[in-house]
């Protein structure tokens, strides 16, 4: 039966408190800051402080989007699969409570006494490490929100609040990394002994974000039963749900032009502008409106639909970084203000996107009889980290080939390489992300008669 033949009655749906709304928000304050300082400043202190190879710090991040084909959707699936009296999601995030502080913490005190080999492979050791740590969190931690409410409306406030607090992190580590910048200035030692510290009040602080939520906060029991049964079937399932299929091709894409803004931000402000301690500020410009504009758009997908809000945001994205490629030295009030109008546009889809993927997660049980958001948030947190990996490769050897020296003056090609990378990749990624999700149709009337339907299933069930 089609989801329009389906019964389109009231459905029974669950309000989520705003107790729980904060305890989900909880962890990705820890990890966002952690994310933050990998993101984007790791890459800066492999090539300025470590004296890493730009080159194969792009071939180490490539190496660990290998790995995450394999770890993000063994993951998800496991995720979906597990059976315990705390649930399915809930034992995800106490296991992943080490794992991140540890390869958090090596990605920030490699010792200083190792050889150029040894560090590389210490390196290449805390990247994958972390990155998965990262997958055991984040995949059933979203899955976690998709399960929460059923409610079209009620996601969107779930998934601002994760926004909230992960930008929140963001805010936090910025201090840190204005911080390191300084010191940068000082020693190569001041720079080690400064990452070293804060790593170990990261990995606590993280630690508790993530205990606090797995403890208190409760999973809806009559999702246990519903995992797929085999990995293959749930990544066929995806690749036929005809919503899931486009959202993947649309967020590469995408994240193709955000993974440039990620790793090139602190080198666009060195080497472009020439104002390095400044970088932090840009990238707060960012942060403070992504952050104070979230509550916003909760009222505004209510009354415009979440797909205008997500198309506008891709637009205004297109618009803000492509203009980023008239900068020169002296234009930090120019490039605040587009980082502003990034930030905004950022918030709208950081809050909209996850919200919108959990309601195909719904159709997806209508179609199949079976809960995997595990497997969902897998398949597109993979496809998120590969553009980045990609990036990641394509920056790295960009810059070795276009003659970039670290820590001087740069050529008049090496500063055209991170103009076209920073504002030109981005303009064509974000335009050609919001042609194709203009074919996007699940909307809210339709999202209505799935849970309709799913609701009387549920119903004889019980019955």
């Amino acid at each position: 039966m089609s989801v329009t033949q389906a019964n389109s009655g009231p459905s029974s749906m669950r309000r989520v408190s705003w107790l729980e709304v904060f305890l989900y928000a909880l962890p990705p304050v820890g990890a966002g800051y952690m994310f933050c300082l990998v993101t984007l400043y790791t890459m800066k202190f492999a090539t300025d402080v470590l004296l890493i190879a730009p080159a194969l710090m792009g071939a180490i991040y490539g190496l660990s989007r290998f790995w995450d084909a394999i770890s993000d959707p063994l993951v998800g699936y496991l995720s979906d699969k597990t059976k315990t009296r705390f649930g399915r999601r809930r034992p995800w995030l106490f296991a992943s409570i080490l794992p991140t502080g540890a390869f958090f913490w090596m990605l920030s005190a490699p010792p200083a006494w190792l050889t150029d080999g040894q560090l590389s492979l210490w390196m290449g050791v805390a990247i994958i490490g972390f990155f998965s740590a990262q997958t055991m969190f984040i995949v059933p931690h979203m899955s976690l929100g998709a399960e929460l409410t059923d409610d079209y409306h009620e996601r969107t406030k779930i998934f601002g609040a994760r926004h909230a607090g992960w930008i929140a992190g963001y805010i936090s580590a910025l201090a840190t990394m204005s911080l390191l910048i300084s010191a940068e200035a000082e020693s190569e030692e001041a720079v080690r002994a400064l990452s070293s510290t804060q790593s170990f009040y990261a990995a606590a602080f993280c630690g508790m974000c993530l205990l606090a939520c797995a403890w208190f906060l409760k999973e809806r029991p009559e999702f246990m039963d519903k995992a797929p049964e085999k990995p293959w079937e749930a990544a066929r399932d995806i690749w036929k749900n005809s919503h899931a299929r486009l959202l993947l091709v649309v967020i590469f894409i995408e994240n193709l032009g955000g993974a440039t803004i990620t790793i090139l931000t602190l080198y666009v402000a060195h080497y472009v502008m020439n104002a390095p301690q400044l970088a932090p500020f840009f990238i707060l410009a960012y942060m403070v409106f992504s952050f104070s504009l979230t509550p916003l758009w909760m009222p505004l997908a209510r009354r415009l639909g979440k797909k205008k809000l997500w198309l506008s945001s891709m637009l205004v994205s297109a618009g803000a970084f492509g203009g980023m490629i008239t900068l020169n030295p002296g234009d930090e009030v120019q490039l605040v203000a587009l980082a502003a109008l990034a930030g905004a546009a950022g918030s709208c889809g950081g809050t909209v996107n996850p919200s919108i993927k959990s309601d195909i997660i719904d159709f997806d049980e209508y179609r199949t009889g079976e809960r995997k958001e595990g497997a969902y948030f897998a398949a597109w947190y993979l496809v998120s980290k590969s553009a980045y990996g990609v990036m990641l490769m394509v920056t790295g050897f960009a810059l070795s080939l276009s003659g970039f020296v670290p820590n001087a003056e740069q050529s008049a090609t090496v500063i055209w390489t991170f103009k076209g990378l920073y504002a030109g990749l981005p303009f064509v990624a974000y335009l050609v992300g919001a042609a194709l999700f203009l074919r996007f149709s699940f909307d809210e009337d339709e999202h209505k008669k799935v849970i309709a339907e799913l609701e009387a299933t549920r119903q004889k069930r019980t019955a």
